[in-house]
């Protein structure tokens, strides 16, 4: 098979597979994993020759380490000095060495007990990170304690990566490997970081100055690539020189625009990393071999869970947030299939284990969605004090909030909830604001601002803060997965509040009024919006021709985004919308069209019917004759 037939079959399949996980909501490196299964040498073997894909594969890793290199910060990791170097470290060491012990135990040496050990250890930093995004908990304390952990387990990849192949050697030889590998990599760190500053700053400024993209985009590819190769020269490894060359360029103002550069080259590559990991998996010897499989997965998921919580716990943390921590770490890493190749590369684990650990760690990515999904029922239900922690919170909303009526409740205080809060407060309408970033809402509460903690996904929360009193509801994020959840609650609790919600795009509008929005804000449209007026202004449009267009463009938009009129029986004789779920809805948009200087909906408009008084004023025009 040549070159142009490889990667043709390569891309064909990632993005068949992917597309199908994407839909599914599924992690796409499984789906990589599974197209290297089915194309490799143990399933259809379509790659005989399959050196060449591996060589391409490991720039994967290379630009995976380059932008962990690009987010290290050292004021982020003194920040978070005590989850980081404390649990984050306690949590690697104590998987390896309890790693080690059982398979010590079970007959393997110790040097692959520690190699076993520190692939078990890693967790999902993509996977992990997005469903901290979506449920919006990166500000949780749980949140903020996995992401100290991930961040620490992405920095020990580099010594990993040193330390894992000098195991298969002797005692000897691997303590003088360890000890030549760590001064060259202080003497290449030193050099670096003291002298690598000002010239990497330098010459990104002169290549920025040319004002080239594709010069600038030439300069990272050669920056990235060129470190690799002199660590690699050092005898060190090529991640170590492109996870320097990352930690380099985000002390710079350019690290930004090298992120969004690298990104392509990143995702695509490390796909082909994904596929030469799954060319791997052998499913025949994995069905022989099923009871290990099932007990190596269960030893992963319930050590870790076990290792994890308890550390978070002797660091301080509360046990309802220890537990939360351990749940969600206890899956496995796309970095410990890094290692794991690095492993079976060098033979520091057999081809008998590679196959069982291989299978473990994917079967748990499956898994890793999942346990988070019911991480709290499993809190609630093992942490007494869990219980008594929820009602006292609940209990401070409810208190803060049994004084006020007809209300706005307030979904998020961001920079946008800000804003609204001051338009209210100007209109003397009483709000509560719930917001799920501690910090913010201490520096609220000090301003003596009516905001709360509290996520506002959460039924119980909601109903805390007023929901049967309040008079409107307003969603300030435009995160769209969240803004479901939080529809979906109030509308299980009522179904006649209006909702107003905030919406990145304008695509966006027809799902969330499906789940019951009375208003959907696009940014999009109302930034787009805003510029038009400017611009007509500037050039010379009378305002008042510009205030008609702008009417005309909302009332178009909005009507075409919004779902079908309510229907005839919607209606009383009248003309009122009578009693329903969505009676706000319908009388909502009668009020604003007659606001506006627009007419009623049809079906609300007074009907001439046989025998009514009700005539028409408006004569018709006689025929005009031919």
């Amino acid at each position: 098979m040549n070159t142009l037939q490889l990667v043709l079959l390569l891309l064909g399949a990632s993005v068949l597979v992917v597309a199908v996980f994407r839909a599914l909501g599924l992690p796409p490196i499984l789906g990589y994993l599974l197209v290297g299964a089915a194309i490799g040498p143990h399933a259809f073997n379509l790659l005989p020759n399959s050196e060449g894909a591996r060589h391409l594969a490991e720039f994967g890793v290379v630009f995976l380490m380059f932008t962990i290199g690009l987010e290290f910060s050292l004021p982020r990791l003194f920040a978070m000095k005590r989850i980081v170097f404390g649990v984050g470290l306690a949590q690697i060491a104590a998987t390896m060495g309890v790693t080690a012990l059982l398979a010590v135990a079970c007959g393997l040496s110790w040097f692959a007990g520690i190699a076993l050990g520190g692939i078990l250890a890693m967790s999902s930093t993509a996977i992990l990170s997005k469903l901290l995004a979506e449920r919006l908990e990166l500000d949780s304390p749980h949140g903020r304690e996995v992401m100290g952990v991930l961040l620490f387990q992405d920095l020990a990849v580099v010594p990993l990566l040193i330390v894992i192949p000098a195991l298969s050697d002797s005692v000897q030889e691997l303590a003088r490997e360890l000890a030549v590998a760590g001064v060259k990599a202080a003497v290449v760190l030193t050099l670096v970081l003291f002298l690598g500053q000002r010239l990497m700053s330098g010459w990104f400024y002169l290549v920025a100055r040319r004002k080239s993209g594709e010069l600038f985009m030439l300069n990272v590819l050669l920056v990235t690539l060129g470190l690799a190769w002199l660590t690699e020269l050092a005898g060190l490894s090529l991640a170590l020189g492109a996870f320097i060359a990352g930690m380099l360029i985000s002390e710079t103002e350019y690290r930004y625009q090298v992120e969004d550069d690298i990104k392509p080259f990143r995702d695509v590559l490390l796909g082909l990393f994904f596929i030469s990991i799954g060319m791997l998996l052998d499913f025949g010897a994995i069905a022989r071999d099923w009871p290990r499989v099932l007990g190596l997965l269960a030893l992963l998921l319930v050590g870790k869970l076990a290792v994890a919580a308890a550390l978070s716990r002797l660091f301080g943390a509360a046990p309802g947030t220890a537990l939360r921590t351990g749940l969600w770490l206890c899956a496995g890493g796309e970095f410990g299939f890094v290692l794991l190749a690095e492993a079976a590369r060098t033979h520091v684990l057999g081809a008998a284990l590679v196959q069982p650990v291989l299978a473990a760690m994917v079967l748990s990515l499956v898994l890793a969605p999942l346990i988070v999904h019911f991480s709290d029922r499993l809190v609630m239900r093992f942490v007494a004090s869990e219980w008594l922690l929820r009602s006292m919170q609940l209990t401070q909303i409810a208190a803060r909030t049994v004084a006020v009526d007809k209300h706005a409740i307030l979904c998020g205080y961001g920079r946008t909830g800000q804003h609204l809060a001051r338009f209210l407060d100007n209109e003397g309408i009483s709000y509560v604001a719930l917001d799920h970033d501690p910090e913010r809402v201490r520096a609220a509460a000090h301003a003596g601002e009516s905001v709360v903690y509290g996520d506002c996904t959460k039924s119980e929360i909601l109903m805390a803060a007023g929901l049967a009193r309040a008079s409107v509801v307003v969603i300030t994020f435009a995160d769209i997965d969240a803004a479901l959840r939080a529809l979906h609650r109030i509308r299980a609790v009522r179904t006649d509040v209006p909702v107003v919600v905030r919406a990145r795009e304008p695509d966006d509008a027809e799902r969330l009024f499906a789940a019951g929005a009375a208003e959907v804000v696009p940014e999009a449209l109302e930034s787009s919006v805003m510029l038009a007026t400017h611009a007509l202004a500037l050039l010379g449009v009378p305002m008042h021709r510009v205030v008609k267009r702008l009417r005309e463009l909302r009332e178009q938009h909005y009507e075409l985004r919004r779902p079908d009129a309510a229907p005839e029986g919607d209606f009383d004789r009248s003309g009122r919308p009578r009693a329903g779920p969505h009676a706000w809805r319908t009388a909502s948009r009668r009020a604003r069209r007659t606001r506006l200087g627009g007419t009623p909906p049809q079906s609300a408009r007074t009907r001439r019917r046989p025998g009514s008084a009700h005539r028409s004023r408006r004569r018709r025009r006689p025929a005009r004759q031919a």
